[in-house]
């Protein structure tokens, strides 16, 4: 028969014990009160004949009374059957062979343990051999007429295991609700370390784009002036010395964009595009289709970071090319559209980029829950240009 062990496991990074692992200051007065009340009133008490068989018995079915001090955990498996049987025929044979005394509280008590302790069928089994042998040891030893009087007193003794099975049930319940209590706090932890890690990636993205991008517009143009001033180009080493610093300035306003995305402030969509367009050498190539509506910040945001991106890319691998970028709002969806046309100037060694851009954009829409499209325009107006389109739900 299946047995089950009511202790509770320790949950991983700590040893707090289960419900039924702690012993409360009253097991301990109840066994004190049994003891002194059975070495009082149990009769006979000796160390030969009949009081040594009661003295055995005695400490034979006190020794089982005491196992229940001892944590769940202590005790094997294996062991708590063959244990619990010894009792049943201990507290029987005890009641059988006393004379005065209260030798059948023992079987009270160890009907309630046998209850707690192990399962439903094996505990009623035991329960009923518990009663049928105190019942008939009563019954054996009573006076002519109180034979079924002490009999009924027997049979009773195995009703306390419903009282056991009653404390199990609800140690049951109380395991179960620390148990889903600390499952609720470990999913806490991972919800929360799966948000850390989000935000983590977020913000990787923002420094690429506003450092990254920046850097290497800088430094693309801090070449050319170079090379201009090699050739003896003065004005124009002058021109790119100016867009170099016109990119600084664009940084700063990048990170201050960002600054206000983290603390959630609302972004203006098409103003920051158009000062991002501006700021390229870009004038008068942004178009709106569609009843503009406020969008939510962070989208509004990863919005403007897809823009920067594409805008960046423009600029590094087409330089002198023409930008164009639409924003359609429609129904259920807004729409970025960045065309770049092919570049009218050779792009500079530093316009190999890091590879990250278009993977950025990529994490950005997915967290978004929408679609994007990149590559050249096959056919139609914009053929041969470069596309980036991002559509987003609303």
């Amino acid at each position: 028969m299946p047995l089950r062990n009511r202790g509770t496991t320790a949950p991983a990074g700590g040893t707090r014990p289960g419900p039924t692992e702690r012993i409360r200051p009253m097991h301990w007065v109840w066994a004190t009160v049994l003891l002194v009340v059975e070495v009082l009133t149990l009769r006979p008490l000796g160390l030969s004949g009949r009081g040594l068989a009661v003295t055995l018995l005695f400490a034979v079915n006190f020794a089982l009374f005491a196992l229940r001090l001892v944590p769940a955990r202590l005790v094997p498996e294996r062991l708590l059957l063959p244990l619990m049987v010894v009792g049943v025929v201990a507290a029987a044979a005890l009641t059988a062979v006393a004379e005065a005394g209260t030798a059948s509280v023992f079987a009270f008590f160890l009907a309630a343990f046998i209850g707690y302790r192990l399962d439903t069928r094996t505990a009623t089994v035991l329960a009923v051999a518990l009663s049928l042998l105190c019942g008939l040891a009563l019954a054996a030893q009573a006076e002519p007429g109180q034979q079924g009087l002490l009999l009924m007193a027997g049979l009773s003794t195995g009703a306390l295991v419903l009282a056991g099975m009653s404390g199990r049930s609800r140690n049951q319940a109380v395991v179960a609700a620390i148990s889903a209590a600390e499952s609720a706090e470990r999913a806490a932890r991972a919800e929360a370390r799966t948000l850390v890690l989000t935000e983590r990636g977020r913000v990787a993205r923002d420094v690429h784009d506003v450092l990254a991008h920046s850097l290497a517009g800088i430094n693309m143009q801090l070449e050319l002036a170079d090379a201009l001033i090699e050739v003896g180009e003065t004005e124009k080493a002058r021109e790119a010395t100016a867009r170099a610093q016109s990119l600084v300035r664009e940084s700063l306003k990048q990170a201050q964009w960002t600054v206000r995305a983290l603390r959630e402030e609302a972004l203006p969509l098409l103003e920051s595009v158009t000062a991002l367009l501006e700021s390229s050498g870009h004038h008068e190539a942004r178009t709106v289709t569609g009843t503009v509506r406020e969008l939510p910040t962070r989208t509004t945001h990863d919005l403007l970071r897809i823009a920067q991106e594409a805008l960046t890319n423009a600029t590094r691998h087409a330089p002198g090319g023409s930008v164009r970028v639409a924003v359609a709002y429609d129904e259920g969806t807004t729409t970025l559209s960045i065309l770049s046309e092919p570049g009218t100037m050779p792009a500079s060694a530093a316009g190999t980029g890091s590879g990250m851009g278009l993977i950025g954009i990529r994490e950005r829409v997915a967290l978004m829950g929408g679609t994007v499209t990149t590559g050249l325009v096959p056919s139609g107006p914009g053929r041969g240009c470069w596309k980036v389109e991002v559509v987003i739900p609303v």
